[in-house]
């Protein structure tokens, strides 16, 4: 997925760390007609017919936490019948940032333990700002299935009777010549 496409550039919504110093910040984000173009062209896939994001930011350490809920109504192709089809998404969304030179930024000279049950390491943001619609779009683009199937769809195989492997084809060779 990318399609070349930097998802900073499709759609932004910056909120400054500085912003939470009053509190809370609930969002309610959804993305027009022509982002949602570009989105559908960078994820690769035929349409999206809506994108909305309900968001709360809030101050965590000495950063902030976001959480919500994402849905969108794709339109994908089957790779099976390559017939297109709408598919529903709703995903909750969660992300943890730090500025910077944060002292709760991950180290990474540290040796990275994968823990399905412990949360993941808060992202170092780059500025003073947090790009939420970005991180909607990386958090959709994480929930498209990479080989979508139709609801129902299988993908039934039954490989050729005959040996018509390479090899077998050079053994009848070999033998056709003896």
């Amino acid at each position: 997925m990318g399609g070349g496409l930097n998802l900073q550039e499709i759609w932004n919504h910056r909120v400054r760390l500085a912003d939470l110093s009053r509190g809370p910040i609930d969002l309610d984000l959804e993305a027009d007609e022509a982002r949602r173009r570009d989105i559908a062209r960078a994820l690769q896939i035929p349409e999206l017919k809506s994108l909305k994001a309900r968001l709360r930011l809030r101050p965590w350490l000495d950063g902030a936490e976001l959480s919500g809920q994402i849905e969108a109504q794709l339109v994908l192709q089957s790779g099976v019948s390559l017939e297109l089809f709408d598919e529903q998404v709703r995903t909750a969304i969660e992300g943890r940032f730090v500025p910077a030179g944060s002292p709760h930024a991950p180290d990474e000279t540290a040796e990275i333990e994968l823990d399905p049950d412990l949360p993941d390491p808060p992202e170092v943001l780059a500025g003073e700002e947090i790009d939420v619609a970005a991180f909607v779009v990386e958090h959709l683009a994480l929930s498209v299935d990479p080989f979508p199937r139709r609801p129902g769809e299988t993908f039934d195989y039954s490989p050729p009777q005959d040996d018509d492997s390479p090899f077998a084809v050079l053994k009848r060779l070999k033998d056709d010549k003896q």
